[in-house]
This record gives structure tokens, C-alpha cells and sequence, in this order.
């Protein structure tokens, strides 16, 4: 079985500084690196605590496209791949289970009469998700964050949200969880990766 627990938060941070991916969020120094340690990266094990379960805010909308590609022609923004794994507390890959992603643009709005920057998937047999889209914008009172639904054939739920390290945001966002923030990576593109624990054996 695959083993999730090894990931090296620090590691990634340095990683970043040293690529220049800090350079692209506002506030995220080599002094933040130092100042502050982050909550290790989420993952599981045999006694694997549930992802934290997060509002779902007032833009849902139900019944999104089924689409991995959420870009579309003219839309700003910088462009990240969002990736990661849905497992059981005891790291077994969660396979079909819808995971429904939206958030806001570039400019921090949220399309509620249309499908812009919204849309679902269901994970493949080894658990994994993967969206391209694009790093969303800031609103008033809010950091920059993804809403995710993790909802399984069962009808139970997980509704989250994934957070941006450095983000000069976070600290002032009542709702920001570190144990929600994605681990960034460039290889090459720019990406965040989390794994998801469902609250099931």
C-alpha cells in the first residue's frame, strides 16, 4: 500500500524560495519561512485524523459541469494545477467520489448565473483529482482559498476549503485553517497538491 505520511513541509518551503514560487504570493518571504512553522502537510495513517471540514459559503451552485479543465479562452490569471488524493483514515485510495471545485476569478468575483471557475470530477481508482485552473483572487474579508465538496456514492459529504502558504491574508481570514493549506510544487507548472482523509476506516 502507498504510503502517504512522508511529506516534508519544510523541505517543500525551501524548495519554493530557492525556485521563486514565494515571488508569486504577495507577503511570503524567506523571513515568513523563518519566523513561522506550518502545520505539517496533511496525510494519514493508521490513525489518520479527518480533513477539517470547512463553511460552504454563500456562491455554491449545485449540478457544475463534469470538467478537469476549469480555463477558459480570456480568462486572467496565473495558472496552477490543483492535484491530490481522497483516502480513508487507514490510507486506502478512495475511487468515484465526486469532487466539486469552485472559486472566485482573478478578480476575486464569483460567476453565480454561470459555470465560470466551477466544476466537478470523480476521483480515479488510486484516489486522485486533478483540476487545471487558475490561482483565485481576493474579496473583501477573504484570503485567497478553493472551495472542494468530496461527496461520496454513499450521499455522506466533506465540504473544505485549501489555503495558500504566505499569504499576507491568512492571519486576518477568521475562517483560515493552516491545516488546510495546499503544498505547492512547480514540476514544471505550478501546482497545489493536498490529500484528502474522509472520516471512514
Amino acid at each position: 500500500m502507498r504510503d502517504f505520511r512522508d511529506h516534508p513541509r519544510r523541505r517543500l518551503l525551501k524548495g519554493m524560495a530557492a525556485s521563486g514560487l514565494i515571488g508569486l504570493f504577495p507577503g511570503f518571504s524567506n523571513g515568513a519561512i523563518a519566523a513561522k512553522a506550518l502545520a505539517p502537510t496533511a496525510a494519514c495513517d493508521d490513525h489518520g485524523e479527518p480533513t477539517q471540514a470547512e463553511t460552504e459559503g454563500p456562491y455554491y451552485t449545485p449540478k457544475s459541469p463534469e470538467r478537469a479543465d476549469l480555463r477558459e479562452p480570456g480568462m486572467g490569471g496565473t495558472p496552477i494545477l490543483l492535484t491530490g488524493l481522497v483516502v480513508s483514515r487507514s490510507c486506502v485510495p478512495q475511487a468515484r467520489v465526486l469532487v466539486d471545485l469552485w472559486h472566485a476569478d482573478d478578480n476575486g468575483a464569483y460567476d453565480n448565473e454561470g459555470y465560470r471557475c466551477r466544476g466537478h470530477q470523480f476521483t480515479a481508482s488510486d484516489g486522485s483529482y486533478r483540476f487545471a485552473t487558475i490561482i483565485p483572487g481576493r474579496y473583501p474579508g477573504r484570503t485567497r482559498h478553493f472551495h472542494v465538496k468530496f461527496q461520496e456514492s454513499t450521499g455522506t459529504h466533506l465540504t473544505t476549503q485549501f489555503y495558500f502558504p504566505g499569504e499576507r491574508g491568512n492571519e486576518q481570514d477568521a475562517l483560515f485553517r493552516p491545516e488546510l493549506l495546499l503544498a505547492l510544487s512547480h514540476t514544471p507548472e505550478l501546482s497545489g497538491h493536498y490529500i484528502v482523509v474522509l472520516d471512514r476506516p
